[in-house]
């Protein structure tokens, strides 16, 4: 099969083209959100770190009692074919397991079979790289409030939006494309899709509850280690984001972004700041260590069958 621009899709054992995928209506991950996914990105033909995407992905499927219809190797094998599959060599791959397809009236969720779907699509970005130069605002929600720990789990990535989506819409209303929600006391928690650090009397910030572990967001600390920059995982005020020398949020969709505004509270200079680009630059510095990532073996894709393609050379 040639090579797929617009991307591919793994579906029942099969590589299709992204286009012709299709899930079950009946499925719980449709109908329920009962599910987990992960998101992992690939650059220049290379995945960034991939086990440890596969690795949350597991303990999501742990904390919700799902157990995964394939293994870590599997999952990753099938992913490294997805993308060769695609030849997309800038990808944004999702890769989702559902608790599955209940059989006609069954209602016993611990009977229902769990699913994988997963697709590689040209990388996203959150916010443009034209943009991340100029800096972006962020609007800080204040009639939604973050779901709470007690209900859901928020270190499991999962389609429970309905709370980012809400505080998204805030935003637009005062002109924002981005937002942060707050947490029942009123600390910063996370946005639609990304961390946030603030950069506060030398010390680089991030709220330690109430958000996802996000992959990016491990490696902005490991960075902060490297260069010496002290950390701290704890609460975080509206009022220390606002007055902060520099904000930015982290994504695998965009990686570093840089946050100029705070509601209508400038940062900092009104710039990106000095330390935000460092930390932005020795993250896509990542991007080509092999002790990060792992190349993707490119070829033609004549057949896919038995859960695996046959890899007749083109």
């Amino acid at each position: 099969m040639a090579n797929i621009s617009s991307g591919s899709a793994f579906v029942d054992g099969e590589l299709v083209p992204i286009g012709e995928a299709r899930i079950p209506l009946a499925d719980v991950g449709f109908e329920r959100a009962d599910c987990t996914y992960d998101v992992v990105g690939v650059w220049d033909g290379r995945f960034f770190r991939l086990d440890d995407h596969i690795e949350r992905l597991f303990r999501g499927c742990e904390r919700l009692r799902i157990k995964p219809p394939h293994s870590k190797d599997e999952i990753r094998q099938i992913l490294m074919d997805l993308v060769a599959h695609s030849g997309l060599r800038e990808s944004f791959v999702r890769f989702t397991i559902t608790r599955g397809v209940p059989t006609p009236g069954e209602r016993d969720v611990r009977k229902f079979v769990p699913r994988m779907y997963a697709y590689a699509m040209p990388y996203v970005w959150i916010v443009s790289p034209e943009q991340q130069l100029e800096g972006v605002g962020v609007s800080v929600a204040r009639n939604t409030e973050r779901n709470s720990t007690k209900a859901f789990d928020p270190t499991v990535k999962s389609h429970q939006w309905g709370d980012m989506t809400r505080a998204l819409l805030e935003a637009y209303d005062r002109g924002s494309l981005q937002a942060l929600l707050l947490d029942g006391d009123g600390n910063v928690t996370e946005g639609p899709g990304y961390n946030v650090f603030a950069l506060v009397n030398g010390t680089l910030r991030t709220p330690e509850y109430g958000v996802l572990e996000g992959i990016t967001r491990r490696s902005v600390l490991e960075i902060a280690e490297k260069i010496g920059l002290p950390t701290k995982v704890d609460t975080l005020a509206v009022s220390e984001l606002q007055t902060a020398d520099e904000v930015f949020l982290t994504s695998t969709a965009g990686g570093i972004i840089p946050i100029t505004y705070v509601d209508h509270h400038e940062i900092g200079s009104g710039r990106p700041g000095d330390v935000t680009l460092s930390i932005r630059d020795m993250y896509w510095d990542m991007h080509t260590d092999a002790a990060y990532t792992d190349e993707v073996p490119y070829v033609d894709f004549a057949d896919y069958g038995a859960g695996r393609p046959s890899h007749d050379a083109g």
